[in-house]
């Protein structure tokens, strides 16, 4: 890949967490030296990886996964004992581009991978309205596992949403291992996130399985120019645009939100530069602001001084029936089961 090719991936502003780059170097953990001589090749201070809340710029992640795949002829960092040799996620890809739709194409997806790997195993599991991306881990060491798991997640996440075009809408994600030190984005993962939970799993409305899968051969060559480094370093960048604006809605007071054009200029932006920004990152500004409002129930829900009618208004909701039946699509459940089991888990 050239560094024009590159340039193309991420902005000089993207970012990726310090523990997420020192927990791929593990495999390299007894030639110190090697892994110094790596991090500088990429650009990365090796002190900066003793910063639990460190970002490394996104650029610099990206050419030290290209420089740990040639090193350990690893697409997977040897988190795995089968592991994913080079070429291993094209014919991934390859395999699903002839699927009809998302859920025949995710079923595909995770075969591929199951193919592969040993470790780290998935499948997706119907529950009516709700459907699971659901992994069973034999990695035992924690310094990786969580790691290895969000990679592993963020490569089949990454695929499924090029297949369709869009970003996959995420309500719940529980994890096996203990919070990170910066705790998890519910941009990325959803506003209902759980840790040391007993599995690792991602759930979604079943609906988004019948997405069409709108690429075909002419466009993955394109795709796999940018994969799979640039789709993960994509996918675990939170200092993007959309990651901003989410930030700036979820402080604002009362719902009192800026129309698009006002939100790109307070960021210094035309708002065509924006929408387009926005849309490289798989959002549009509609779909941010219905991930805060998600969020923001949530977060009210673990408020028990506020009554379920008052969350529905601050949530923007005219009614709290329709607060009812949007909560219902998000998580299978009601506001109030949801609060209920919340404070079941407290006690």
């Amino acid at each position: 890949m050239t560094g024009n090719a590159l340039e193309h991936i991420v902005r000089t502003n993207d970012s990726v967490a310090a523990y997420f780059v020192k927990a791929a170097m593990h495999r390299l953990a007894h030639v110190p030296k090697r892994v110094e001589a790596l991090l500088r090749e990429a650009g990365i201070e090796p002190s900066w990886l003793d910063e639990p809340l460190r970002r490394v710029p996104a650029d610099s992640v990206t050419r030290l996964w290209l420089l740990l795949t040639e090193e350990l002829g690893d697409e997977f960092f040897a988190f795995d004992s089968g592991g994913m040799p080079r070429g291993t996620f094209a014919i991934i890809c390859r395999s699903v581009l002839h699927e009809p739709d998302l859920g025949r194409a995710l079923r595909q997806c995770l075969s591929g991978f199951n193919l592969f790997l040993r470790d780290i195993r998935a499948h997706l599991e119907l529950r009516g309205s709700r459907t699971a991306i659901v992994l069973q881990t034999r990695i035992n060491d924690p310094a990786i596992r969580g790691v290895a798991e969000e990679i592993y997640l963020s490569m089949v996440i990454g695929v499924a949403c090029w297949m369709v075009g869009r970003r996959l809408n995420f309500d719940r994600t529980q994890f096996g291992h203990p919070p990170p030190p910066h705790g998890a984005d519910p941009l990325l993962w959803g506003p209902w996130i759980e840790f040391e939970a007993g599995r690792t799993e991602v759930e979604f409305g079943s609906a988004q399985l019948s997405l069409p899968v709108i690429r075909n051969f002419a466009s993955l060559k394109q795709f796999l120019r940018h994969a799979p480094e640039g789709v993960v370093v994509r996918f675990r960048n939170r200092s993007g645009l959309s990651a901003d604006v989410y930030r700036r809605l979820k402080t604002s007071p009362e719902l009192d939100w800026p129309s698009q054009t006002q939100m790109a200029s307070q960021v210094s932006m035309s708002e065509s530069a924006f929408r387009r920004q926005l849309e490289r990152e798989g959002f549009s500004y509609q779909v941010i602001k219905h991930e805060v409002r998600k969020a923001l129930a949530f977060d009210y829900l673990n408020d028990e001084t506020l009554s379920i009618s008052e969350i529905a208004i601050r949530c923007g909701f005219q009614e709290p029936s329709a607060f009812h039946r949007a909560f219902r699509q998000w998580t299978g459940m009601s506001p109030g089961r949801y609060r209920d089991t919340q404070a079941a888990g407290r006690g």
